[in-house]
């Protein structure tokens, strides 16, 4: 029996990172060891699709043993959290006890803007930014995977409401460039490195969208996809930030978006690269697919009309 990848944070929800890296190892017939942080119906789900499911906490030492032990690649990733950077450190530690060949770190492209003298107001950020010089002083044969903003957090969470009741996209991202990249993208990128890393050792690589366009465009691709006229409304980044912690996310989260916000508004995220269609051989979602096949999320429903 070949030895299984471990995939952390493999519960998430429908359209999470690591769940659809898990689905599309186990379509490959690769053997898959998930790790979830509770024992529920996901984990079940997990399960009854293949996978090895081991429950446990990456902050926790026995747990990652229980996990890692047996396991020569991996991927790590974690949502945004103040326990980031202890996490990565401490999963790297168990990694490097079992000798494992090959750590597959999910990070963010805003990194590759960031050095010893130049962060963001982001916490996260820098937690993210730390994580990866630990990976790289720990002599693990790492590779950093960096996605830029995912279709699925902005547009698919943030965005649906506004544009069913009032046929706008709500975002404070003024006039700045985005390229942001469908999540199954990400896992089908991230499902190629892990079934045969060793070619990827050392190398990092940036995960764009097909195209780089400011909302404006975006709201036309929106309009095309839907089949109605969708507008884009901009708004103060402060408001936005008070109405997320109204609705409460935690502060870290909020300050995440929030500075993720501003760097929009700045051009920050104006970034494009190929490596989706180098690592996958296929071209990444547009906009406007992305819209299509999540139409319903984005249109009222008879009953609530």
């Amino acid at each position: 029996m070949a030895n299984p990848i471990l995939i952390t944070g493999a519960a998430g929800s429908v359209g999470a990172v690591g769940r659809t890296i898990t689905e599309m190892l186990l379509k490959q017939g690769k053997p898959v060891r998930a790790m979830v942080r509770k024992e529920d119906e996901r984990a079940q789900l997990l399960r009854d699709m293949g996978a090895e499911v081991v429950v446990g906490n990456l902050l926790d030492l026995d747990s990652m043993h229980r996990a890692i032990d047996g396991v020569e690649t991996m991927y790590f990733g974690m949502s945004v959290s103040a326990d980031y950077l202890a996490a990565t450190v401490n999963t790297a530690a168990v990694a490097k006890h079992h000798g494992v060949k090959a750590f597959i770190n999910m990070s963010q492209m805003t990194l590759a803007e960031m050095s010893i003298t130049e962060t963001t107001p982001s916490p996260q950020h820098k937690l993210h930014w730390l994580a990866e010089q630990a990976l790289n002083w720990s002599g693990l044969p790492v590779v950093h995977v960096r996605p830029t903003v995912l279709l699925e957090g902005f547009f698919l969470i943030l965005t649906p409401e506004s544009v069913r009741k009032s046929n706008q996209i709500r975002l404070p991202f003024g006039e700045g460039r985005t390229s942001p990249v469908a999540v199954e993208d990400v896992a089908r990128a991230f499902s190629v490195v892990l079934a045969d890393p060793q070619p990827h050792i050392g190398k990092i690589y940036h995960l764009t969208g097909p195209q780089s366009e400011n909302m404006n465009f975006y709201a036309q691709e929106y309009s095309k996809a839907l089949g109605r006229t969708i507008t884009f409304q901009d708004i103060p980044v402060e408001p936005w930030r008070d109405q997320l912690l109204k609705l409460g996310l935690p502060a870290h989260l909020v300050n995440h978006l929030a500075t993720m916000a501003d760097m929009h508004r700045s051009g920050r995220y104006d970034r494009m690269s190929d490596d989706v269609l180098t690592l996958t051989g296929q071209t990444p979602l547009s906009m406007q697919e992305f819209v299509r096949k999540n139409a319903a999320a984005f249109t009222a429903s008879e009953k609530a009309a």
